[in-house]
């Protein structure tokens, strides 16, 4: 067994991760702590449950050891006001120099008294990036004396739209050290890291264990957007020795609705929506008329509806977007050892943004889904060329109010300012 010690941090901080019921350092503690306590950037992409948070504010406290200056010197940024408290409550648990001061800043409450607190003293502050952002315009948040940039849950940041005030923040920092973690790393991730990171080690710990969950045969598609998930579920659908039954599972109603649309130009009454919101669409309320159906082969389901289903002897489940909740997800993939039934196979569409929940589940089931190719005749909708709008320029016509300028009042010359004032001066 590794001990704590191996970690090579003080004796106080191991003495606080034992009271704290740690019996030995995480994998992700071990490949990026001694980088941590060398100021060095790094990037480290690990599950859920791997020990990200208390990787940092181990590294956070044994690098500023104890508190002297008002400004504060480590700025941790996460996505919303629990992960706040969250991490401070961690700070306090394995933070036995009381020296160390910690703010936390979040949307809800007043900004003043949030200042206030700043004003006070603080050497680690915790906050939403948003809420940092607007204090520190305020000229309420001081980055002088930064040391330690860092980015916890950074893939839901992104997914939550909060680029802007992460990067700014970052760039208003002279020199630092930039500390990011992550469940999952991906393309709009890397743009925004780009902006204020050079050089840095990218660790990766990816430990699903033992498989946990027997499931059904799983495959996943990385799509750019949600116009290319439409696209690929048309050019799928196509094949109708293939793909005879299929549920096609949604977040919403409205989205089952939009995609009906998009999918009924192609497939007309082949498809049908599950409870459909309109009158005029063709829809089944009850499953089982579905699968008796000989005509209607697709049937789209809004995760809305909060309904368990039957989905023995359907042989195909499509998630076109990952549903908002892990278990929704699992439910429908594991197997039904009490009920015989035929073969199936689930297949997933995700976008950058929804790879984290890609990440949770396969955490859960203990096994990774394995990756597929897209069709090379998929249209890709980012790499679609923009429709150019040709503008007609009309020549006015000269009317009664129309007058031509004189050739002597015609100007072909722009002096600037500075031009004009030597030529004042000069015929002086």
């Amino acid at each position: 067994m590794v001990l704590l010690e191996k970690l090579k941090l003080s004796k106080p901080l191991v003495r606080a991760m034992t009271d704290a019921g740690y019996l030995g350092p995480k994998e992700i503690q071990l490949k990026t702590m001694s980088r941590i306590l060398g100021a060095q950037d790094i990037i480290a992409i690990a599950p859920q449950g791997s020990g990200k948070t208390s990787t940092y504010v181990l590294g956070s406290l044994m690098r500023l050891k104890y508190g002297f200056e008002e400004a504060p010197r480590a700025l941790v940024l996460v996505p919303d006001k629990e992960h706040v408290l969250a991490v401070i409550e961690r700070y306090e648990l394995l933070n036995k120099n009381k020296t160390i001061r910690i703010v936390g800043l979040y949307p809800e409450g007043g900004m003043e008294s949030q200042m206030n607190a700043l004003a006070d003293g603080a050497d680690i502050v915790v906050a939403t990036p948003d809420r940092a952002r607007a204090i520190y315009l305020k000229l309420g948040l001081n980055l002088n004396k930064i040391m330690m940039f860092i980015v916890d849950d950074a893939a839901e940041i992104v997914k939550r739209g909060m680029q802007l005030p992460v990067a700014e923040l970052a760039r208003s920092i002279v020199k630092c050290q930039h500390l990011i973690f992550t469940d999952v790393f991906h393309d709009k991730l890397n743009l925004l890291t780009s902006q204020f990171m050079n050089q840095a080690t990218t660790f990766e710990i990816d430990d699903l264990g033992e498989q946990k969950l027997e499931t059904i045969d799983q495959i996943l598609y990385k799509v750019p957007d949600f116009k290319t998930k439409v696209n690929l579920l048309n050019l799928l659908l196509k094949d109708k020795d293939v793909f005879s039954k299929v549920l096609v599972f949604v977040n919403t109603r409205l989205t089952a609705e939009k995609v009906f649309k998009s999918l009924f130009k192609y497939l007309d009454k082949e498809i049908a929506i599950y409870k459909p919101l309109f009158f005029d669409h063709p829809g089944f309320d009850l499953i089982d008329d579905f699968k008796q159906s000989e005509d209607t082969r697709i049937l789209l389901v809004a995760d809305d509806l909060k309904e368990s289903l039957d989905l023995n002897d359907i042989p195909f489940i499509f998630h076109l977007e990952m549903p908002l909740e892990m278990e929704t997800f699992i439910g429908r993939i594991v197997k039904n050892t009490s009920i015989e039934s035929g073969e199936a196979l689930a297949i997933s569409f995700a976008t950058d943004l929804e790879l984290s929940m890609v990440k949770k589940i396969e955490q859960a089931i203990g096994l990774p889904i394995p990756l597929a190719e897209l069709p090379e005749d998929l249209v890709i909708e980012k790499d679609k060329p923009k429709k150019t709008v040709k503008t007609e320029v009309q020549e006015t016509e000269s009317g009664s109010a129309f007058h031509a300028k004189k050739q002597s009042n015609i100007k072909d010359y722009n002096y600037s300012s500075r031009e004009k004032a030597k030529m004042k001066f000069k015929n002086r």
